[in-house]
Protein backbone atom coordinates (compact mmCIF):
# COMPACT_ATOMS: atom_id res chain seq x y z
CA UNK A 1 0.00 0.00 0.00
CA UNK A 2 1.27 3.39 -0.69
CA UNK A 3 1.93 6.19 1.80
CA UNK A 4 -0.53 9.03 1.73
CA UNK A 5 2.47 11.37 1.20
CA UNK A 6 2.92 10.02 -1.84
CA UNK A 7 2.97 12.73 -4.69
CA UNK A 8 1.04 12.52 -7.55
CA UNK A 9 3.07 11.75 -11.08
CA UNK A 10 4.18 14.72 -13.14
CA UNK A 11 1.30 16.40 -15.57
CA UNK A 12 3.55 16.96 -17.67
CA UNK A 13 7.48 17.77 -18.44
CA UNK A 14 7.71 21.29 -16.97
CA UNK A 15 6.00 19.59 -13.73
CA UNK A 16 8.71 17.04 -13.81
CA UNK A 17 11.26 19.03 -13.82
CA UNK A 18 10.33 21.73 -10.98
CA UNK A 19 10.94 18.41 -8.77
CA UNK A 20 14.27 17.63 -9.89
CA UNK A 21 17.25 19.37 -8.18
CA UNK A 22 18.66 22.63 -10.04
CA UNK A 23 21.80 20.96 -11.58
CA UNK A 24 20.23 17.82 -12.93
CA UNK A 25 16.95 20.52 -13.53
CA UNK A 26 19.76 21.87 -16.24
CA UNK A 27 21.33 19.00 -17.61
CA UNK A 28 17.45 17.39 -18.28
CA UNK A 29 16.30 20.91 -20.05
CA UNK A 30 19.12 20.94 -22.35
CA UNK A 31 18.56 17.36 -23.28
CA UNK A 32 14.86 18.68 -23.84
CA UNK A 33 16.19 21.33 -26.13
CA UNK A 34 18.26 19.08 -27.96
CA UNK A 35 15.22 16.26 -28.96
CA UNK A 36 13.03 18.96 -29.52
CA UNK A 37 15.44 20.76 -32.10
CA UNK A 38 15.24 16.90 -33.93
CA UNK A 39 11.70 16.55 -34.00
CA UNK A 40 10.03 19.99 -33.20
CA UNK A 41 6.83 18.02 -33.92
CA UNK A 42 7.11 15.77 -31.11
CA UNK A 43 4.71 15.79 -28.39
CA UNK A 44 5.66 15.89 -25.11
CA UNK A 45 3.94 13.59 -22.25
CA UNK A 46 4.82 11.61 -19.70
CA UNK A 47 4.83 7.63 -19.78
CA UNK A 48 6.40 5.65 -16.69
CA UNK A 49 6.01 8.43 -14.57
CA UNK A 50 8.94 9.91 -17.21
CA UNK A 51 9.19 12.56 -19.15
CA UNK A 52 8.79 11.10 -23.16
CA UNK A 53 8.17 12.32 -26.48
CA UNK A 54 5.93 10.91 -28.48
CA UNK A 55 6.51 10.94 -32.36
CA UNK A 56 3.74 9.27 -34.99
CA UNK A 57 2.13 7.79 -32.31
CA UNK A 58 4.97 5.72 -30.70
CA UNK A 59 7.05 6.94 -27.60
CA UNK A 60 10.65 7.54 -29.54
CA UNK A 61 12.69 8.29 -26.17
CA UNK A 62 12.55 8.82 -22.24
CA UNK A 63 14.79 11.01 -19.73
CA UNK A 64 14.75 10.84 -16.15
CA UNK A 65 16.54 12.15 -13.19
CA UNK A 66 17.77 9.65 -10.23
CA UNK A 67 19.02 10.13 -7.35
CA UNK A 68 22.78 10.03 -8.39
CA UNK A 69 22.66 10.60 -12.15
CA UNK A 70 20.51 11.45 -14.86
CA UNK A 71 19.55 9.06 -17.58
CA UNK A 72 18.79 9.24 -21.31
CA UNK A 73 16.21 6.29 -22.80
CA UNK A 74 16.84 5.72 -26.09
CA UNK A 75 15.34 1.82 -26.54
CA UNK A 76 17.52 -0.28 -27.61
CA UNK A 77 19.49 2.26 -29.68
CA UNK A 78 22.21 2.08 -26.71
CA UNK A 79 24.51 -1.12 -28.79
CA UNK A 80 24.60 1.26 -31.82
CA UNK A 81 26.22 3.63 -30.69
CA UNK A 82 28.54 2.31 -27.87
CA UNK A 83 31.74 3.53 -29.07
CA UNK A 84 30.62 7.29 -28.85
CA UNK A 85 29.28 6.06 -25.35
CA UNK A 86 32.78 4.67 -23.67
CA UNK A 87 32.58 7.84 -21.29
CA UNK A 88 29.03 6.84 -19.81
CA UNK A 89 27.45 4.28 -18.04
CA UNK A 90 24.94 2.45 -20.76
CA UNK A 91 22.75 -0.60 -20.39
CA UNK A 92 20.73 -2.39 -23.24
CA UNK A 93 18.23 0.49 -22.79
CA UNK A 94 19.97 3.40 -20.90
CA UNK A 95 22.69 6.25 -20.90
CA UNK A 96 23.64 7.07 -17.65
CA UNK A 97 25.39 10.73 -16.74
CA UNK A 98 26.14 13.15 -14.32
CA UNK A 99 24.70 16.53 -14.71
CA UNK A 100 27.94 17.80 -14.50
CA UNK A 101 28.84 15.84 -17.74
CA UNK A 102 25.72 16.04 -19.87
CA UNK A 103 25.48 14.34 -23.13
CA UNK A 104 27.21 15.97 -26.21
CA UNK A 105 24.18 17.05 -28.29
CA UNK A 106 25.50 15.94 -31.71
CA UNK A 107 25.44 12.69 -30.01
CA UNK A 108 22.59 12.87 -28.39
CA UNK A 109 21.19 14.21 -32.19
CA UNK A 110 22.42 11.46 -33.46
CA UNK A 111 20.36 9.20 -31.77
CA UNK A 112 17.32 10.74 -31.85
CA UNK A 113 17.38 10.98 -35.69
CA UNK A 114 18.17 7.01 -35.81
CA UNK A 115 14.99 6.28 -33.25
CA UNK A 116 13.30 8.60 -35.44
CA UNK A 117 14.53 6.19 -38.89
CA UNK A 118 13.39 3.10 -36.84
CA UNK A 119 9.62 4.49 -35.84
CA UNK A 120 9.65 5.14 -39.60
CA UNK A 121 10.50 1.73 -40.79
CA UNK A 122 8.53 0.15 -38.44
CA UNK A 123 5.42 2.11 -39.06
CA UNK A 124 6.03 1.70 -42.93
CA UNK A 125 6.34 -2.29 -42.57
CA UNK A 126 3.32 -2.40 -40.48
CA UNK A 127 1.77 -0.10 -43.24
CA UNK A 128 3.10 -2.40 -46.10
CA UNK A 129 1.70 -5.53 -44.30
CA UNK A 130 -1.85 -4.15 -43.74
CA UNK A 131 -1.64 -3.59 -47.54
CA UNK A 132 -0.54 -6.83 -48.10
CA UNK A 133 -3.74 -8.47 -46.38
CA UNK A 134 -6.41 -7.14 -48.68
CA UNK A 135 -9.88 -7.61 -47.74
CA UNK A 136 -10.53 -11.21 -49.60
CA UNK A 137 -7.07 -12.43 -48.37
CA UNK A 138 -7.49 -11.53 -45.03
CA UNK A 139 -7.31 -14.48 -42.58
CA UNK A 140 -11.13 -15.48 -41.75
CA UNK A 141 -12.07 -15.46 -38.06
CA UNK A 142 -12.71 -18.71 -36.16
CA UNK A 143 -16.70 -18.23 -36.69
CA UNK A 144 -16.25 -17.39 -40.76
CA UNK A 145 -14.59 -20.82 -41.29
CA UNK A 146 -17.20 -22.35 -39.19
CA UNK A 147 -19.86 -21.06 -41.24
CA UNK A 148 -18.33 -21.91 -44.03
CA UNK A 149 -17.83 -25.36 -43.71
CA UNK A 150 -21.35 -25.99 -42.72
CA UNK A 151 -22.34 -24.06 -45.86
CA UNK A 152 -20.04 -26.29 -47.65
CA UNK A 153 -21.10 -29.44 -46.16
CA UNK A 154 -24.83 -28.51 -46.69
CA UNK A 155 -24.71 -28.23 -50.34
CA UNK A 156 -23.13 -32.14 -50.67
CA UNK A 157 -25.89 -34.42 -51.23
CA UNK A 158 -26.80 -36.70 -48.49
CA UNK A 159 -25.59 -40.12 -48.71
CA UNK A 160 -28.04 -42.74 -48.09
CA UNK A 161 -28.06 -44.27 -45.30
CA UNK A 162 -28.21 -48.88 -45.14
CA UNK A 163 -31.31 -50.10 -43.20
Amino acid sequence: MRSKTHTAAPANIDDYLARVTDDKRAALEQLRQTILEVIPMAEECISYQMPAFRHDGRVLVYFAAAANHCAFYPGGMVNDFKDELEAYETSKGTIRFQPDRPLPASLVQKIVQARVAQNAARVSKAKHAKLKHTKSERPKTKRAKQAKSKQAKSKQPRAKRAR
